[in-house]
């Protein structure tokens, strides 16, 4: 069994005010899409799809400067996370192990919180594993709803949210480890019936729970594994949290 990462990397970023991918934005010099690659990289998982979509060339020219291969499909159209992994079926269909799903302009999700997470979710014997963390302000973000047992119930997004989810903390970050073969069982019932009209990766987990797979949520360390960015001045967050911290790509 060969475990294998898929990295969502299509984002346009308008708000970014930039002519190239958000996923190229750089932290302390280096693109957030090398953060996450690199992330990846320690953690022992070499097999590689980065998911390209805006200003796709741009990818594929910087994929070709890095030092090990990295494998790359193309989101044509930007309809949703769930949308982004169904362009690397053909990818997915290639391996019987595990897959990490995580967000290309993420870039403080460390080797040792992919090393963790699969940790949990092989002894678990999870379908699927939603990495998640507990922070401050969960404004915007997906909670994760467990039950009284603390096992995962749902993933609801804010703005479905009634009071008492919204005062729960703990958030989806977007980055998930799914059994290949459970992930392909339900990837392409994942529907668009949405005010977006886009297919959401978290509907995977939805549908694997209504087929009684065992789905997990393991709680990051830290919760800067949530962080993003969607304009100069959260980038410039992120350049001034990795310098204070002393995080290195």
């Amino acid at each position: 069994m060969s475990n294998c990462a898929v990295i969502l990397a299509g984002g346009e970023g308008k708000r970014m005010k930039s002519q190239k991918p958000k996923t190229l934005s750089e932290v302390l010099g280096k693109p957030m899409l090398m953060w996450v690659m690199s992330a990846v990289k320690k953690a022992g998982i070499d097999d590689i799809c980065v998911v390209k979509g805006f200003k796709k060339e741009c990818i594929d020219e910087y994929l070709e400067t890095l030092d090990f291969p990295v494998e790359s499909v193309f989101q044509a159209e930007r309809l949703g996370t769930g949308h982004a992994v169904m362009m690397a079926k053909a990818f997915l269909e290639r391996h019987d192990g595990n897959v990490v799903i995580l967000n290309g302009d993420a870039p403080f999700m460390t080797a040792e919180t992919i090393r963790d997470s699969l940790g949990y979710h092989t002894e678990s014997g999870n379908a699927a594993t939603v990495i998640s963390a507990r922070v401050d302000d969960p404004t915007g973000y997906g909670r994760i709803v467990r039950d009284e047992n603390g096992s995962l119930r749902a993933i609801t997004e804010h703005k479905d949210a009634d009071e008492e989810t919204l005062r729960i903390n703990e958030v989806n970050s977007g980055a998930y480890w799914f059994d290949c073969q459970k992930l392909l069982s339900v990837l392409d019932r994942i529907k668009s019936d949405n005010a977006a009209g886009e297919y959401y990766l978290p509907d995977a987990i939805k549908l694997l729970l209504d087929d009684a797979q065992s789905v997990g949520a393991f709680t990051a360390e830290c919760s800067d594994a949530v962080l993003g960015a969607n304009d100069p001045a959260q980038l410039e967050e992120l350049n001034q949290i990795a310098k204070a911290k002393g995080y290195t790509c």
